[in-house]
């Protein structure tokens, strides 16, 4: 059975608020959480990016929902014997409760320590080796490493948890689907994709865990809760590669802008109605996923886990 959790969205709360949602999650029912890795909002409506290591720390002890980060990017912004010892100690807080989510990320975040922002097929290639880079770091072992995009020089990581964490690979493609499979313990990604799934499985991810993610906005009406995922989240409807290069939160303002409400009211299950939010949830079962997350997009977040534990958890258990 597809085990369901929630999305804490960095890009649009403050730390305290993600660590209550996270308290209300668990008690609303939810069995996990994922929680995103920004330092950039994706517009300047979402308004927030907290340092989520931070947040994670205060969450090891608010609540005992296991933690997956979706994603963090440990190829420019991070470099991976940080991101290696942020990891360690976050799965040592959270004692086997946390999974590791790496992606190659955006330029968004990545950008703006001033180095060129490479193609796609080079932040794969730098992704690998970053994971090898990790790998080795969790084994409490001094190491150096010089590799094509990464130098190590004598580094140990002493606080580490009784197992290492999981490393799952996010993956919005089939190459990157594959390389999931073939480097990463689990797959992450935010489309019902069975195809996606079957070229993670095919290249050495059958057996391994999957997750996936997807935004909702419960309202009053269907129309309040469009205009509200509409106003604060048309980014998510941009097509191509746009997520991947656009610089900056204005850049992202002037591209959505081309994202029309209907476009979003399709795409988003929104209003007071269970049943568009349960057939988005099957869609993600029924093509093979075993985690799905659910974000609630805007302020009425205590109306959603209002409507989740009293509406939809007796449905699903039904």
């Amino acid at each position: 059975m597809t085990s369901l959790g929630y999305l804490l969205s960095c890009e649009e709360f403050p730390p305290d608020e993600l660590v209550r949602q996270a308290v209300r999650a668990e008690a609303a029912g939810f069995e996990r959480l994922w929680i995103s890795d920004h330092f950039h909002p994706w517009n300047d409506k979402q308004g927030n990016s907290p340092f989520v290591w931070s947040v994670i720390g205060a969450l090891s002890q608010a609540c005992a929902l296991p933690v997956t980060t979706a994603v963090t990017c440990p190829i420019m912004r991070l470099h991976p014997a940080v991101v290696a010892q942020a990891a360690a100690t976050s799965a040592a807080q959270l004692d086997g409760r946390f999974v590791l989510g790496l992606g190659t990320g955006e330029a968004l975040n990545e950008h703006v320590t001033g180095e060129h922002w490479p193609p796609a097929a080079t932040r794969r290639d730098m992704l690998e080796e970053s994971v090898e880079v990790i790998r080795r770091l969790f084994t409490g072992e001094q190491i150096s490493h010089r590799g094509t995009y990464f130098t190590v020089e004598n580094a140990r990581i002493y606080t580490l948890p009784a197992q290492p964490p999981p490393i799952y690979i996010s993956g919005f493609g089939p190459q990157s689907a594959r390389l999931a499979g073939r480097i990463g313990d689990g797959y992450q990604t935010t489309s019902p994709s069975r195809e996606l799934l079957s070229e993670f499985r095919a290249a050495g991810g059958a057996g391994k865990p999957s997750q996936a993610g997807f935004k909702v906005c419960h309202a009053a009406t269907v129309e309040e809760g469009v205009g509200t995922a509409h106003r604060l989240w048309p980014n998510e409807h941009l097509p191509g590669e746009l997520a991947q290069i656009l610089p900056t939160p204005a850049h992202f303002e002037q591209a959505s802008s081309l994202v029309t409400a209907s476009a979003v009211e399709q795409a988003v299950p929104c209003g007071p109605d269970i049943k568009p939010y349960l057939e988005r949830i099957r869609e993600f079962s029924e093509a093979g996923f075993d985690e799905v997350y659910i974000q609630q997009i805007g302020p009425s977040q205590d109306g959603f886990f209002d409507f989740w534990e009293s509406k939809v958890v007796p449905e699903i258990a039904a």
